[in-house]
């Protein structure tokens, strides 16, 4: 069984898809985490590696195609990222639905260092509408999907006012719907 959790940011989709892999006995693998260590090898922000995504695909490619092997070798993982269910289309794929103020203050209170500092809620909320939209434009363009349709999931969970185990306790609740994994 593979789960692949998608979400917008500031949902829980790396923390629950790391909680869900490790109460069930999955590895975790997390898209967003990989594109952030290419651009710390590169010594970019994950913003400025966006920006060359623009123009060239390697920058959301090579950890694609990552993701499609995962889901061609691998078996009993949870991935999360944004297109993880576009690339292991077998799989259970969630998404993680947050109102993107909401998404803003859990980011501000968590900020990572492959991202430029932001010194308030505001430029976060900012900055990551502008991430989604540049995200699935560069998606619509390179796969011609839209990664914020709901009809690409299994299942929507609107985190906003849930807390994270509440959250893992739904999708481990899916999961055993599916019947194949340890709890």
């Amino acid at each position: 069984m593979i789960i692949t959790i998608s979400g917008l940011p500031g949902s829980g989709k790396t923390t629950v898809a790391r909680m869900v892999a490790e109460r069930i006995g999955f590895r975790h693998y997390s898209a967003g985490n990989m594109r952030g260590e290419m651009a710390i090898k590169r010594g970019l922000t994950i913003d400025q590696l966006n920006e060359i995504g623009k123009k060239e695909e390697w920058t959301d490619k090579d950890v694609d195609r990552i993701i499609e092997d995962l889901g061609r070798k691998e078996d009993n993982i949870v991935v999360d990222g944004w297109v993880a269910f576009h690339f292991i289309p077998h799989s259970i794929k969630i998404f993680l639905y947050v109102d993107l103020r909401v998404g803003a203050e859990r980011i501000y209170r968590n900020q990572r260092p492959d991202e430029e500092r932001k010194a308030n809620i505001e430029e976060i909320y900012e900055m990551i509408k502008k991430r989604v939209k540049e995200s699935n434009d560069r998606y619509k363009k390179y796969y011609g999907i839209d990664f914020l349709d709901g009809k690409n999931y299994d299942h929507v969970i609107d985190t906003t006012d849930l807390t994270i185990e509440k959250v893992v306790k739904k999708i481990i609740n899916i999961v055993k719907k599916h019947g194949k994994a340890r709890s």
